[in-house]
């Protein structure tokens, strides 16, 4: 018999889904899903001393050194440091030292998930790092529970831990009351609800848990394989989340639906085509820059390895209906090794929401082996400036009115056309009350040259700037009224950026350059959440009712020079274009199209 549970279809031979859960728990297991890492900075010693460590932040003793804890401590008023804490993943190596038949490890791991029960009573709703932590919390002490059986060799809980399981029907009453909806909290609160229903025989966890792994799997991950964060960092996350979800229930002797497969292989797609030439994730969202993790036998590996193994995607660009362009000259070759390839990725689509930023017609972009357009990262959440800029429009690369509030608009990618040499996207939306904003998209290769044409009006007298976010390696200096140039000492490429005087001459102080500037914050990158960066940005400026900026963004060599004359050919305006001896034509069409002409 089959049964249909929120989508996901499980094998059963009883009659009824709770007996079929009941029956499942009993003969499976719940394999404890570790400690995410957050364990690995503190040994076994530091957990015994009740010393914390997470980050950059000094170890921090946060008990009496037998396990009575200071559950309130937060001594660098850090959000995310004051969640781990609660979460207990930090005691992981304690709890492993148990597993191997450490008494000791076990007496001193057991005392302190005992001191948060005991000073932590149901409901903990009111603590936000507590609630916030619960669903990793709760793995933990499936962990331990598991680690308290192995150290002991029994098969039952003794009397003496019973707390313990009445803790876990605490924290899964708390997940079957406060579900974190379809991302990937609500998912990973599912998988540790099931955990519970799986360890402890109960079929109404396992129930719940099941209804709502499947109402989530297709929302995470849509018909086409992106994900709902809007972030591709947790692109990365979610397909090891719904992997981690995908052999729980196997584990406990439920088959998972197909959909899970399919919608994992299609994310993988995904990644793929978010992965640099450089093998990093395109900085995109609530994203860290990191390098793309290898999943073998997945298109995931021919980005990641950099095309050494795999095999590569089909397609040379992809666009994704939630909102991602992400394109690339090609996927390496006998004559181009994947490295030296260009590559893009450009936003739009719906409303900002969870990990997504306002950076809606925003463009990062690599080429000759390095970053030349960056986003500007991840701030975490412990300082509200810093998350209003990182998040904001000023933090991206497209035309911003400062001045004017962001009404965090949907995007519609109105045109595109992909051809061997150039490809063009064409975006609109009102990203401020009264403004009406157009942005079109040019990406050349052969030369490789990105060129946008920003086009805005508003009601009202507005600042208009179009803004281009550098590497944190070089620097960029103004070159006269049309021009800034990025470079590094001893590397032999410059990014030249060019503002062209298409409909009017450039007025005076119209190309400008921010670095590490506090006070409105610009010119910065945070590859991490707890690393801040100077970074070149590069603001091409107007001011009135309306504004056309027209930019060329040109990474070329050190010594290559760059030289354009423009003409009209009938009602198109016409750039002859040479950089370090290649020659490329592209003109704008009355109708606004830019298009490649030779």
């Amino acid at each position: 018999m089959t049964v249909g549970v929120g989508g996901l279809i499980v094998s059963v031979p009883a009659a009824t889904a709770n007996a079929a859960s009941t029956a499942a728990a009993a003969n499976g297991h719940y394999a404890c899903p570790g400690y995410s890492t957050i364990d690995d900075a503190v040994p076994l010693s530091a957990v015994m001393n009740d010393t914390f460590i997470w980050s950059k932040f000094k170890p921090t003793k946060v008990g009496d050194g037998k396990g009575n804890i200071n559950w309130k401590a937060n001594p660098y008023k850090n959000p995310s440091w004051y969640m781990w804490l609660h979460s207990l993943r930090w005691i992981g190596q304690g709890i492993t030292a148990a597993s191997n038949g450490d008494k000791a490890a076990l007496t001193h791991v057991t005392a302190i998930a005992r001191d948060w029960v005991k000073d932590n009573p149901y409901s903990w709703k009111a603590n936000a790092g507590a609630h916030e932590a619960t669903m990793h919390r709760t793995n933990v002490l499936l962990c331990l529970r598991q680690a308290i059986l192995t150290n002991l060799k029994v098969t039952k809980l003794p009397t003496q831990y019973a707390w313990l399981d009445t803790a876990l029907v605490n924290h899964a009453r708390f997940m079957t009351a406060y579900w974190g909806g379809p991302g990937n909290h609500g998912t990973d609160e599912s998988i540790a609800l099931f955990g519970v229903g799986c360890t402890l025989n109960r079929s109404d966890y396992l129930k719940t848990a099941q209804n709502r792994l499947g109402t989530a799997i297709t929302t995470a991950i849509d018909a086409q394989g992106a994900t709902n964060e809007q972030a591709t960092g947790y692109a990365q996350f979610n397909y090891s989340l719904w992997g981690r979800a995908a052999k729980a229930m196997q584990d406990c002797g439920v088959t998972p639906s197909a959909t899970i497969s399919t919608r994992r292989a299609l994310l993988a797609t995904f990644i793929a085509h978010a992965t640099t030439p450089s093998g990093m994730m395109q900085q995109i969202g609530d994203t860290e820059y990191v390098k793309t993790g290898n999943v073998p036998g997945t298109p995931i590996e021919y980005a990641a390895t950099q095309g050494k193994s795999g095999k590569a995607p089909a397609d040379r660009v992809k666009i994704y209906s939630a909102g991602y362009v992400f394109g690339r000259s090609g996927w390496g070759s006998a004559t181009t090794p994947f490295a030296s390839e260009s590559a893009y990725s450009i936003r739009f689509g719906p409303k900002r929401a969870l990990h997504g930023h306002s950076d809606h017609t925003s463009i990062t972009y690599q080429a000759r082996g390095r970053d030349i357009l960056g986003d500007t990262g991840y701030a975490g959440y412990s300082n509200a400036a810093w998350r209003a800029w990182i998040v904001g429009p000023m933090a991206h690369n497209e035309m911003t009115t400062p001045k004017l509030a962001d009404t965090n608009p949907a995007t519609k990618l109105t045109r595109s056309s992909v051809r061997s040499t150039a490809d063009f996207y064409e975006l609109t939306d009102a990203p401020a009350a009264g403004v009406s904003r157009t942005r079109a998209v040019l990406i050349l290769r052969k030369p490789d040259v990105v060129v946008t044409l920003d086009r805005a009006t508003a009601k009202t007298s507005q600042q208009f700037q179009t803004l281009w976010h550098l590497p944190s390696d070089q620097r960029a200096t103004v070159s006269g009224r049309t021009a800034a140039v990025a470079t590094k000492a001893g590397e032999n490429t410059r990014t030249v950026l060019i503002q062209l005087p298409y409909k009017g001459a450039l007025p005076a102080g119209s190309t400008l350059v921010k670095t590490g500037q506090t006070n409105p914050i610009q010119g910065w990158h945070f590859p991490h959440i707890t690393t801040r960066k100077a970074a070149s940005t590069v603001i091409f400026a107007r001011a009135g009712k309306s504004a056309t900026i027209l930019s060329l963004i040109i990474p070329v060599r050190a010594n290559g020079k760059v030289t354009y004359k423009t003409r009209m050919s009938g009602t198109t305006y016409v750039v002859d274009l040479t950089v370090d001896g290649v020659k490329a034509t592209f003109g704008i069409t009355g109708g606004g199209s830019l298009v490649r002409m030779s």
